[in-house]
């Protein structure tokens, strides 16, 4: 758990400017601000911005960010905030899976959100990663506080990252992780989301 703890902590520690620029959400300057927008797209981030952002945080090339944003966008169309953060896992056979991170959504408002749950693994050992979770159909916030089990047959990995989707009732999440190798395909299980950090995944 200690070493769960260390590396969670390593990658979740980011420069103070990047954190702060990424509070204020995902750079909009590849929109008209003077276009008529319909009430959705006011309250939905655009694939311009969240493939921006994505780049940004993952620290991937734009035609990787563009990439999978596309493929994302595609199946599942405008998401109404996303959650930046990082994580660590390990497996021995049976994985497990601890993250933190910030919730954001387009109508302005915060969260801190943690995370933790289990995973089938096909490998032994540990790693750290960003991650990136693209959120859709979230009324409200605190609706991210819940366990969302992972849908079948979604993992898929495009130029080193990894995607999974996550559904519970109406809300649906997509979480992107860079270089987290086979893992995020084996990823069978659920992740439940909370207030507060919890030692047990269950």
């Amino acid at each position: 758990m200690v070493a769960f703890a260390a590396l969670l902590a390593a990658c979740a520690g980011t420069p103070g400017s990047d954190r702060d620029e990424l509070l204020g959400g995902p750079n909009a300057s590849g929109t008209d601000p003077g276009a008529p927008r319909s009430s959705a797209q006011n309250h939905t981030y655009s694939e311009g911005e969240i493939a921006e952002a994505v780049e940004d945080w993952l620290g991937v090339s734009a035609e990787t960010a563009g990439s999978i944003v596309e493929r994302i966008f595609s199946d599942l169309g405008r998401p109404n905030g996303y959650i930046y953060g990082g994580e660590a896992a390990g497996a021995i056979g049976v994985g497990l899976r601890y993250g933190q991170g910030t919730l954001i959504t387009k109508a302005g408002e915060q969260r801190e959100v943690y995370w933790q749950g289990p995973s089938v693994g096909w490998d032994a050992g540990g790693n750290a990663s960003k991650s990136f979770t693209l959120v859709y159909n979230l009324p409200d916030p605190d609706n991210i506080y819940r366990r969302f089990p992972g849908v079948e047959g979604t993992a898929y990995f495009i130029g080193g990252v990894g995607v999974n989707y996550q559904r519970a009732e109406n809300v649906t999440l997509a979480p992107m992780r860079a270089g987290v190798g086979l893992r995020a395909g084996a990823n069978i299980g659920y992740l439940a989301y909370s207030r507060n950090r919890r030692l047990l995944p269950f």
